[in-house]
C-alpha cells in the first residue's frame, strides 16, 4: 500500500512540475505578443537559393531598431514543451524590451531550413548574407550584434572575419569549437587537443545530428504553412539513449556511432583528418590568418573544453590587431564554471565536487550595455567601468581584474620534476621544485591501452554519461602505478597562479608512437586533490602538426604540451600537484601505440613509457605566479 501511495504522489508531482513549466512557457510567450511583432518561419534567402528557417521578435514601434542576432543548430521551435524553445522566448522578450529586434535563425540543413548541414562546414556566406538581409529590412537601423554560446558562438569568428559593415558587435560565449589554429595551437574546433582527438563531439554528434533520409518540408513552402507545420512538426531528431560510456570503449573508433545505430555521414570525414588536414582550413572554422575588426565581448570558462584556446585566441585579437581601436575593443570574462553555465553561478558555486565560493556576474547587465554602446550608440559607462579581463579566482574565491591576461604582474616560474625513480602514485617520491634534479633517474610506468586512466572530472562538455565535468577529488586515481604524481613540499604561503600553465617533458618509450598527459591539482590538508585543467600530446606531432614524426626505442624526445590554463589560488598548507600519465580516457581517445592510423585500428600494443629528469633532460612545469599574492590578497 505505501509503494502505491509513494508512486503516486511521485505522478502527481512530475503532472505538476509539466503543466507548471507549460503554464511559465505559455506565460512568456503570451508576453512576448504584448510587447513584439513577431514573424516566424520567414525563409531568409542565401545567395546560392538555400533559404534559412527565421525567426523575428521586434518592438512594437514606428522606430528603426538594432539588431541581436543567434545562429544555431539547435531547435529553438517556440510550440510545444522545451527548455530550448522557453529561453529563447525569454532571450527574444528581455531584447524586444530593451528595444532590440531579437532574430533567431536556422543553420542550414538544420530543422526548417534548407540545405545540407555540415559541422564547421556551412558557408562562411551564409552569416553574411544574412547580415546583408537583415540591415535592408525597413525597421533595421543597420546595426547587427551577434550573440551565444557554443555551437551558436563558434560560428562567429570566422563570419566576422569576412568584415560586414553591419556587424557592430560580437559576444561569442564557450566558443572554441570554432577555433582551429592559434599560434601553435591547434585544435581544430575541440576535434584535437595536441594532436589527439577530443571524443566530445563522437557523443555530441550522435545526439544532434539529422539523418540524411530525415523528413523534409518540400521546396517552396510558403511561410504560412510552415508556420501551421510547426505547431505539428518541430523535426527534432529523438535518438535512443545510448550508455556513453560504454559506447566510447569501442574500437576500432570509426566505428563508434556507426555501433550504436547513429547517423555517421560528417562523422565518418572527419574521423579520418588529420591535424593539418586542408579540409579544417576550407569551412567555417577560425584561423589566426583571419583579421577581425569587430568589437567583441568575450566569455570563456575555467572548466570549459576550450579554455586555452579560448583565452589564445583573446590576445591574438589583442597583440595583432591591424589598428589599437581593435585591439581596444576587446573584453573578456572567465567564470568559473562548466561550459556555458555562466549563470548558473549561486552564492555557492559548486563545480563537480569542489565549491568556488560566490561566482555571480551582471552578465546580462554587462552584455546589454555593451550593444547599446555598439548598436545604439548610448555613451554608457560600459568603457569606463568595466575592466578588460574580468576573471575568477579560485581558491580565494574572488572576481579580479585585469588589463591583460595573464595578469601584469605574474611571473613564469619553473618548477622541475624530481624522484628516486619511483613517483608511482600518490604512495611515490615524485617532487616539484624550484631547483633541478642533478641526476637522471627517470620515472617508468606501463601504459596499456585497453586498461587506460580513465577520465574523472575534468575540462568537459558534451559527453553524455560518460564523464562528469568540473573539480572531483583525484586520490583514488592517484593510487594507479600508471599515474606519475609530483607534488610541492606544503606552501608555507599562499600562492595565486593565473595565466597560461606550461609543461616540457623530456620522455621515452618502447613503442613508436604514444602520448602523455598532464593534469593540475590543488592539493588540500586533508589529501583532498581537486583537478584544475589538463591536456594531453601524442608524440608523434611534436615537431607539428603537419608531419608525422616515430619515435626510436629508448631515444628521449623532448615534448612540449599544449599550455593549460587557470586562475586558483593555492592557500598556505596546501600543495601544488600534477599528475603524468598516457591515457585520459574517454575525455581524449587512447593512442593504440603502433604507430598506425589509430581509427581504424582494433589490437594495441602495450607501451612501456618513462619521463627523464636530470640536468641534461629538465623535466618541468612552468607556473604563471602574481606577486604579491600571498594570503589571497594583491
Amino acid at each position: 500500500m505505501k509503494k502505491h501511495i509513494i508512486l503516486i504522489s511521485l505522478l502527481l508531482v512530475c503532472f505538476f512540475i509539466d503543466n507548471f513549466n507549460l503554464y511559465a512557457q505559455d506565460k512568456v510567450l503570451q508576453e512576448l505578443e504584448e510587447f513584439a511583432i513577431i514573424d516566424q518561419k520567414i525563409m531568409m534567402p542565401m545567395r546560392d537559393g538555400i533559404r534559412l528557417a527565421t525567426d523575428i521578435y521586434r518592438p512594437k514601434t514606428d522606430k528603426k531598431v538594432p539588431i541581436i542576432f543567434s545562429r544555431t543548430p539547435y531547435n529553438f521551435n517556440s510550440w510545444g514543451d522545451g527548455k530550448q524553445k522557453t529561453r529563447t522566448a525569454i532571450k527574444a522578450l528581455e531584447a524586444v524590451k530593451r528595444g532590440y529586434a531579437y532574430v533567431v535563425q536556422n543553420e542550414r540543413g538544420r530543422y526548417f531550413s534548407e540545405g545540407e548541414w555540415d559541422i564547421l562546414g556551412v558557408p562562411l556566406t551564409d552569416g553574411y548574407d544574412a547580415f546583408t538581409w537583415m540591415k535592408n529590412q525597413s525597421w533595421s537601423n543597420g546595426k547587427i550584434g551577434t550573440v551565444g554560446c557554443s555551437s551558436t558562438a563558434e560560428w562567429q569568428m570566422a563570419v566576422a572575419a569576412l568584415d560586414h559593415p553591419s556587424l557592430a558587435a560580437m559576444v561569442p560565449q564557450g566558443y572554441g569549437a570554432g577555433v582551429g589554429r592559434i599560434g601553435d595551437i591547434n585544435e581544430q574546433g575541440n576535434w584535437y587537443r595536441g594532436g589527439v582527438e577530443q571524443m566530445l563531439f563522437f557523443s555530441w554528434l550522435y545526439g544532434v545530428e539529422h539523418d540524411k533520409f530525415k523528413p523534409r518540408i518540400p521546396a517552396g513552402a510558403t511561410q504560412e504553412d510552415l508556420i501551421r507545420i510547426s505547431r505539428f512538426y518541430d523535426l527534432a531528431p529523438e535518438n535512443p539513449t545510448v550508455d556513453m560510456a560504454e559506447a566510447l570503449n569501442h574500437l576500432p573508433i570509426q566505428d563508434i556511432l556507426k555501433n550504436i545505430n547513429g547517423k555517421n555521414e560528417i562523422f565518418d570525414k572527419m574521423i579520418r583528418r588529420k591535424p593539418n588536414d586542408e579540409a579544417w582550413f576550407n569551412g567555417g572554422i577560425y584561423h589566426d590568418d583571419m583579421e577581425i575588426a569587430v568589437p567583441s565581448f568575450w566569455f570563456a570558462s575555467w572548466y570549459d573544453v576550450s579554455i586555452t584556446p579560448n583565452l589564445a585566441l583573446f590576445n591574438h585579437l589583442r597583440n595583432n590587431a591591424k589598428n589599437k581601436s581593435i585591439s581596444d575593443n576587446q573584453y573578456l570574462v572567465i567564470a568559473p564554471t562548466l561550459h556555458c553555465r555562466y549563470n548558473r553561478a549561486t552564492e555557492n558555486t559548486i563545480v563537480g565536487e569542489r565549491s568556488v565560493g560566490d561566482a555571480r556576474l551582471n552578465y546580462e547587465e554587462q552584455i546589454y550595455l555593451w550593444f547599446d554602446f555598439w548598436l545604439k550608440g548610448e555613451q554608457n559607462d560600459f568603457k569606463a567601468k568595466t575592466p578588460r579581463v574580468q576573471y575568477y579566482t579560485m581558491g580565494s574565491n574572488k572576481w579580479q581584474a585585469s588589463e591583460a591576461w595573464p595578469p601584469e604582474n605574474t611571473k613564469l616560474i619553473s618548477y622541475y620534476l624530481k624522484s628516486n625513480g619511483q613517483a608511482n602514485s600518490f604512495f611515490g617520491d615524485g617532487k616539484l621544485s624550484t631547483s633541478k634534479a642533478n641526476f637522471d633517474s627517470p620515472d617508468s610506468f606501463t601504459y596499456d591501452p585497453m586498461k587506460p586512466v580513465p577520465s574523472y572530472g575534468g575540462n568537459v562538455c558534451c559527453t553524455g554519461n560518460a564523464i562528469k565535468g568540473g573539480a572531483f577529488d583525484q586520490q583514488q586515481m592517484e593510487t594507479r602505478n600508471d599515474i606519475l604524481v609530483y607534488s610541492t613540499d606544503i606552501l608555507e604561503e599562499g600562492i595565486e597562479i593565473s595565466g597560461f600553465i606550461e609543461a616540457t617533458l623530456y620522455v621515452s618509450s618502447d613503442a613508436k608512437d604514444t602520448d602523455f598527459t598532464i593534469k593540475l591539482i590543488d592539493v588540500y590538508p586533508d589529501g583532498k586533490a581537486y583537478n584544475l585543467d589538463e591536456t594531453i600530446q601524442r608524440v608523434r606531432y611534436r615537431e607539428g602538426y603537419d608531419k608525422e614524426v616515430f619515435m626510436e626505442k629508448d631515444k628521449v624526445y623532448q615534448l612540449d604540451l599544449t599550455p593549460m590554463s587557470t586562475s586558483n589560488y593555492f592557500k598556505k598548507g596546501h600543495r601544488i600537484r600534477i599528475e603524468i600519465s598516457s591515457s585520459n580516457f574517454p575525455r581524449f581517445a587512447r593512442n593504440l601505440n603502433t604507430g598506425g592510423n589509430n581509427y581504424d585500428e582494433k589490437e594495441s600494443v602495450i607501451a612501456h613509457n618513462k619521463i627523464h629528469h636530470s640536468s641534461n633532460y629538465m623535466s618541468q612545469i612552468r607556473l604563471p605566479i602574481v606577486s604579491n599574492s600571498s594570503d589571497g590578497k594583491k
